[in-house]
């Protein structure tokens, strides 16, 4: 019976938090439209700052932002009288989060600004607030109800989403793509998705090309010194013509014949299989794992006929990408 009621309990948060995001996208107005423009606009950095769970908030939605191609960062309330409003420049833009409005640690921080003339952007809840009426842009909450009645946990619930949206809504303002993303977040399981063909691919000389009228027994040389079980096929003009692979051997040497004396052109696999540099690791694995192959050509500028590398399996693999 108890945990049954745990789980009412569990319901009912979640109930209260989500009539709090339904009153919230009722509220996105024009002023959501201002303020993303004007933090696509920034040349410099976006401050957040709020109290308590508030500040928590800033912190998130900071990182948020500065992981999608805006610089910002989190500013402690209470260390702010104390020093840290130098942190904050002309040129950037505060965000200042709290419910009420009213918080006494935000009044030094929105009179500096005032004084400064530095753009305000305010989160509020209260029209009736010091933030509400000093903000350049305001953002009012919806009045939600909190869990218990006094718990922060609706009004946070919201604060959160707005600032998801904020840094969504900028991201695709600024046309921050896949590629962008991906030199801010090397590390990782996210870095090792977002890492393209080119990244893990073999290039210049460690591609095994030979010529299309290449002797086959000169061409297994090259096979086994490269090292990678495939061998690229070229005319003179250095266009592809085919792939040779481990498998392509074997099944010729099956059926009987000499393979030694046969020219390249007379065992290649022709029309081989490229992607583009900047297709994603992950999709070439995919693409390898459907065809059932082991390496991809890979070319650019849409030159399917000059191929600038090869990604083999394990090179994927080995850079954790699956």
């Amino acid at each position: 019976m108890k945990r049954k009621k745990f789980i009412s309990t569990a319901k009912d948060v979640i109930n209260l938090e989500i009539k709090a995001l339904q009153k919230l996208k009722k509220n996105i107005n024009n002023s959501f439209n201002k303020a993303v423009i004007e933090i696509a606009k920034c040349q410099s950095k976006v401050i957040l700052c709020g109290v308590g769970k508030s500040g928590l908030i800033a912190s998130k939605i900071a990182a948020t932002l500065s992981s999608v191609g805006t610089p910002s960062f989190n500013l402690s309330a209470g260390d702010s009288s104390h020093g840290d409003l130098g942190s904050i420049s002309k040129k950037d833009i505060l965000i200042l989060i709290s419910n009420s409005g009213q918080t006494h640690e935000l009044k030094n921080i929105i009179q500096y600004a005032l004084r400064n003339k530095i753009l305000l952007i305010g989160i509020v809840s209260k029209k009736d607030s010091l933030l509400y009426k000093s903000a350049d842009i305001k953002l009012l909450m919806p009045q939600v109800k909190e869990s218990e009645g006094i718990v922060p946990t609706s009004s946070t619930t919201i604060q959160l989403a707005l600032g998801d949206a904020l840094a969504i809504a900028t991201m695709k303002y600024k046309k921050f793509d896949k590629f962008d993303f991906k030199k801010i977040h090397p590390a990782g399981s996210l870095g090792a998705q977002l890492k393209t063909v080119e990244d893990v691919m073999v290039k210049n000389k460690d591609v095994p090309f030979v010529n299309e009228n290449l002797i086959m027994k000169k061409a297994l040389k090259i096979l086994s010194e490269k090292k990678l079980g495939i061998l690229i096929v070229r005319d003179k003009k250095k266009s592809i013509k085919g792939i040779i692979s481990d498998g392509d051997i074997r099944r010729f040497n099956q059926k009987g014949k000499p393979i030694q004396s046969l020219k390249v052109k007379e065992i290649m696999t022709k029309n081989p299989i490229s992607v583009d540099k900047n297709c994603l690791a992950a999709q070439a694995l995919s693409i390898m794992t459907n065809k059932k192959i082991t390496s991809l050509c890979v070319y650019e500028n849409k030159k399917k006929q000059k191929t600038v590398g090869v990604v083999h399996i394990h090179n994927i693999l080995n850079n954790d990408i699956s």
